[in-house]
């Protein structure tokens, strides 16, 4: 069976299939159908993950078949040349981009959609005067966690990954924040959505101390019982602690923790406009004291972008003995890390979407081609040897920085694909439209049609 771009194909999947149909008339929406056979052909005769994808264009401009068993690409061969026996799944992709799925390197799951219960309070506050408040910020969104409920997040939650979904995301880091107010409220409706989801979507979640450690009694123990109950990795938010005596214990109880558990750690480090925070080298210094080179992230660092530049170059050859990888979140804070100055020196950079419309931004769809797209103008990065190094910071290379190796189009990769409806890189940042179709090991699992009809 074959389908063009101009229609949806179904797939025997245990799990529903998600489509979505947009015109210029009105918003898709995400539709569950448990009958694939409402939008595509219910396909039989061999395993489901077999699957042959005909002119798929590369990034390297070559045009080929890609043909894929068990979750695998086994062979990557001249266009239409692939051959297919009986009921395997093709898809034409007829000279249009294919490319590895997306990475979410950074998102706050367990906020997401909560800005209705705080307002814009948090947010003007955090973003505002450079960032010079976003301590306060962080303090007046605390308030939201006194509503959660795991019962009450998880919709939300899942809504989000349904959303990545579509948008081709299939890897999340996924921060849920662990403190006396939420209590383990965000993680228990995190770890459920997860549950839903884990054939489709990896995703790693971060146990969180939001608030802290030493201003907040009782998170380091909460914090121990979350990767007790599930979560993944030791995370860590220094600069919100103060004094750097008191960050430093910070940044030494989460790492101590991670190489006794034999974990990655993640932390939001240096995430304030004040050039004086150094919190992303204590966490650079402490993963050599404690051998975890090559397992950590620092996310945000922001500071590190007001750094007078002997300062930063330092910084940058202690991360590289650390091994210490970073995402960047450009489009939800006015200070960022400089992403350009890294890459070019080797250091491994990844985006996040960060937040959806949450306490500290309003906006977002899950959708890393957004994000890129955002990026490219926040960090002056539109030249066409730009626009590839965007791409990498959500595929590739976004994969390494959450130890995910091999996130390529590539023989004995695994096949979580996106094929989409563009034939160039510009076109796919310019338009961040959900792609044509979502392939997650081997499978098919998200399709979305754009159809516009003009009267002119």
């Amino acid at each position: 069976m074959q389908a063009s771009v101009g229609q949806p194909l179904g797939s025997r999947l245990s799990w529903p299939i998600w489509t979505a149909d947009v015109s210029s008339e009105g918003r898709g929406e995400l539709s569950d159908i448990a009958d694939t056979s409402a939008v595509g052909t219910r396909l039989g005769g061999i395993a489901p993950s077999d699957l042959v994808i005909r002119s798929g264009r590369l990034l390297d401009h070559r045009v080929v078949d890609l043909v894929v068993t068990n979750g695998t690409i086994t062979a990557v061969v001249d266009a239409r040349t692939a051959t297919a026996g009986p009921g395997v799944d093709i898809i034409e992709a007829s000279g249009r981009l294919v490319t590895p799925s997306f990475v979410d390197a950074h998102l706050h799951l367990d906020k997401v959609y909560t800005q209705p219960l705080l307002g814009d309070r948090a947010l003007e506050v955090y973003t505002g005067a450079g960032m010079a408040g976003a301590m306060t910020g962080i303090e007046l969104a605390r308030e939201v966690k006194r509503h959660y409920r795991a019962e009450a997040l998880l919709p939300n939650v899942r809504r989000a990954l349904h959303e990545g979904v579509r948008h081709g995301t299939l890897h999340v880091l996924a921060f849920v924040d662990v403190d006396t107010t939420g209590q383990l409220e965000g993680l228990r409706a995190v770890l459920a959505a997860r549950a839903e989801v884990h054939d489709i979507v990896d995703v790693q979640v971060v146990a969180f101390p939001q608030d802290g450690l030493l201003r907040d009694p009782g998170a380091a123990e909460l914090c121990e019982e979350a990767l007790r109950e599930g979560a993944d990795v030791v995370g860590g938010i220094p600069w919100i602690e103060y004094s750097d005596a008191d960050a430093l214990e910070h940044v030494e109880w989460a790492c101590s923790l991670a190489a006794r558990t034999n974990r990655r750690v993640a932390m939001l480090v240096d995430d304030a406009g004040d050039a004086s925070l150094r919190t992303t080298e204590m966490l650079a210094a402490a993963m050599l004291r404690h051998n975890l080179v090559g397992r950590g992230v620092a996310c945000h660092a922001r500071a590190t972008g007001l750094y007078p530049q002997p300062t930063l170059l330092r910084l940058m050859g202690l991360a590289k003995q650390a091994g210490l990888s970073f995402v960047a979140n450009p489009h939800t804070g006015p200070v960022a890390l400089p992403v350009q100055q890294f890459d070019r020196a080797g250091l491994p950079v990844a985006f996040g979407q960060d937040d959806i419309e949450d306490a500290y931004y309003p906006y977002g769809r899950h959708s890393m081609l957004e994000v890129a797209f955002l990026a490219s103008h926040l960090l002056e990065m539109r030249s066409g040897v730009d626009q590839l190094r965007l791409l990498d910071m959500i595929t590739t290379q976004a994969g390494r920085v959450l130890g995910i190796e091999g996130h390529e189009v590539v023989v004995g990769a695994t096949a979580d694909l996106c094929v989409h409806d563009s034939e160039r890189v510009v076109d796919l940042l310019r338009d961040h439209a959900a792609p044509r179709w979502v392939v997650s090991q081997g499978r098919i699992v998200a399709g979305t049609d754009i159809t516009t009809t003009l009267r002119v």
